[in-house]
């Protein structure tokens, strides 16, 4: 089959015939693959550097995806840890990770939307109680997955939704989101941290896809202004492209209700992110979550891998292509 495939966590995938992935568990299936999503989990996996990764080459990345299984059906899928993922005409599946598509739905809508919605729908039904009508911050809100957080926030009925970025274009673009408020981190970090505090102090959840030192300035100036300390605050941490590390203020644990979790692999079952599944896939088929996605051909993986141009894009390859 055609896939691609790392064989340097220095360089780009490269398109390559590659062994036909065989079945070998006992409810493994090998299906078509349909579309995969170019997501930020799957560049640090290509890259070596996700916590999962193993550091054993060659490897096909690719996490997810949208397959045909023998019999017709089209599928939203989770792709096993192992070497060779979805990046390919063909994967070995556990169907228990998978769930049928709704007849019509567009592929590559699913394989874009899925990945990035997945983060904080998880997050905000498994690992947190959150109740309708409670307050959101969304740190990274200009990254596709913030822009999603802030969606679907919403969605789940948050009475107020602020996002915090970097880039001001999207920022300015937020508010057809869904977002109410929204607090740039540009310029001076400690100002930004402050503006922060001031702004988005009395609410119940941050979504953190930044962490490092956005995260680390942020943390205090958010708790010293709230107005009721001893009211709940939980900080859930879901990626960091700010950094890997953030120093806690001992205060900020003292101080007030503060609850610091992380939600992904390893927090959550992969039980309970099939389990979320089935909702998640109904609300992006009835176009309740906008995306901003494209379509490549998987032949062109090494061209589109680090080209700029799809910035703010979520690239989708397809394979037949």
């Amino acid at each position: 089959m055609h896939a691609a495939v790392v064989r340097s966590f220095d360089t780009a995938p490269k398109y390559e015939i590659f062994d036909t992935p065989v079945p070998s568990e006992k409810n493994e299936v090998l299906i078509d693959v349909i579309a995969a999503g170019l997501h930020p989990r799957v560049r640090s996996q290509a890259n070596g550097s996700h916590y999962t990764s193993s550091d054993k080459l060659p490897l096909v990345p690719g996490i997810d995806g949208v397959g045909r299984m023998a019999n017709g059906q089209s599928i939203y899928f989770v792709a096993p840890d192992s070497a060779v993922g979805t990046f390919a005409e063909k994967a070995v599946i556990d169907p228990r990770r998978s769930v049928a598509l709704p007849e019509g739905v567009d592929p590559i809508l699913i394989a874009a939307a899925m990945n990035p919605a997945m983060s904080s729908w998880v997050a905000m039904r498994r690992r947190i109680d959150f109740q309708q009508g409670q307050k959101v911050l969304v740190l990274g809100a200009t990254g596709n997955s913030g822009q999603m957080a802030v969606q679907i926030a919403k969605l789940l009925g948050a009475s107020q939704v602020i996002g915090a970025g970097r880039d001001e274009n999207r920022l300015n673009g937020l508010k057809d989101l869904g977002a109410d408020a929204t607090v740039s981190l540009a310029d001076d970090p400690e100002e930004a941290a402050e503006r922060l505090g001031e702004i988005a102090s009395e609410v119940d959840v941050v979504i953190d896809y930044l962490w490092g030192k956005p995260a680390e300035l942020a943390m205090y100036p958010l708790l010293k202004n709230r107005s009721d300390r001893s009211r709940a605050l939980s900080w859930i941490q879901i990626g960091s492209i700010a950094g890997p590390t953030a120093a806690v203020p001992s205060v900020a644990l003292r101080s007030a209700n503060f609850s610091l979790l992380g939600s992904g692999q390893g927090s959550v079952s992969t039980s309970g992110y099939v389990a979320e599944l089935p909702a998640l896939i109904d609300v992006i088929a009835a176009g309740k979550l906008k995306v901003n996605s494209v379509s490549v051909p998987l032949s062109k993986i090494e061209d589109v891998w680090n080209d700029s141009a799809y910035a703010g894009q979520r690239v989708v390859c397809i394979p037949s292509k």
